[in-house]
C-alpha cells in the first residue's frame, strides 16, 4: 500500500518566498532556517535565519524555489504554518500564520503554541 505524500511542515507565500530570495542573493547561504524558541511572555517565539547546511535531524521542505530548514525540535509546533511577508506604511516583516498558535502578546513578539496532535 503506497503511502500518502506528507504535507509540508511549513510553506511560504509568495511575498515571502520572493523575499528570501532577495536576501539570499545577497548572502552566501542556502537555506532559510526557520524554528521556536522559549522566550517572551508568552512562552515562545518564532526565529529565523540563514544557513550554509542542515544539522543532522533537521527536516528540509522545498517551497517556491526556496529551500526551507526545520528545527527537529519545533516540527510538532509549525506543522501547517505559513511564512508570509507584510508591507505596511510602518513596517515591513515576515508574519508567521500557525494554526497551532492559540494566543500571543500584546507586542506580538511572543506567542503560546500548542504541538500538533496526530490525526
Amino acid at each position: 500500500m503506497a503511502r500518502r505524500p506528507r504535507p509540508k511542515i511549513v510553506t511560504l507565500s509568495e511575498a515571502a518566498a520572493a523575499r528570501v530570495k532577495e536576501i539570499m542573493s545577497e548572502r552566501d547561504t542556502g537555506y532559510l532556517r526557520v524554528g521556536v524558541k522559549n522566550g517572551g511572555c508568552a512562552g515562545m517565539e518564532y526565529v529565523m535565519d540563514y544557513v550554509a547546511a542542515p544539522e543532522a535531524l533537521d527536516e528540509l521542505v522545498e517551497d517556491h524555489g526556496v529551500k526551507i530548514v526545520i528545527d527537529a525540535k519545533a516540527v510538532l509546533f509549525l506543522i501547517g504554518t505559513v511564512v508570509d511577508f507584510e508591507t505596511t506604511l510602518l513596517h515591513e516583516k515576515f508574519v508567521f500564520r500557525n494554526p497551532n498558535q492559540t494566543d500571543a502578546c500584546g507586542c506580538g513578539e511572543s506567542v503560546t503554541i500548542q504541538p500538533a496532535i496526530a490525526s
